[in-house]
């Protein structure tokens, strides 16, 4: 999903250790967007491995993003993606 990391890191302050559970206008908003992607139907491509493959890779935050999309005639299709939260200590 695109921006998922970005869209997610409001709701990632509550697994802070010690953090209080408070639903602020910003995580109700983040749970929402992230809903309304996550039951959107994604359709993942079995690979053609006669065609080539683009990977695209996002960070920002506190967060990766990766897919795998493979080049077809009209635009790019999307076969593969992972999503990572990165803890204080993996930043280096």
């Amino acid at each position: 999903m695109k921006d998922f990391s970005s869209i997610a890191r409001p709701l990632y302050k509550l697994c802070d250790k010690d953090k209080v559970f408070e639903m602020t206008v910003d995580r109700v908003k983040a749970f929402e967007s992230l809903r309304q992607a996550l039951t959107t139907a994604l359709l993942l491509l079995i690979p053609d491995f006669k065609l080539p493959f683009k990977p695209y890779i996002d960070k920002l935050g506190d967060g990766l993003g990766a897919a795998l999309h493979q080049v077809h005639i009209i635009n790019d299709k999307p076969v593969e993606g992972h999503m990572f939260h990165i803890q204080a200590n993996q930043t280096n």
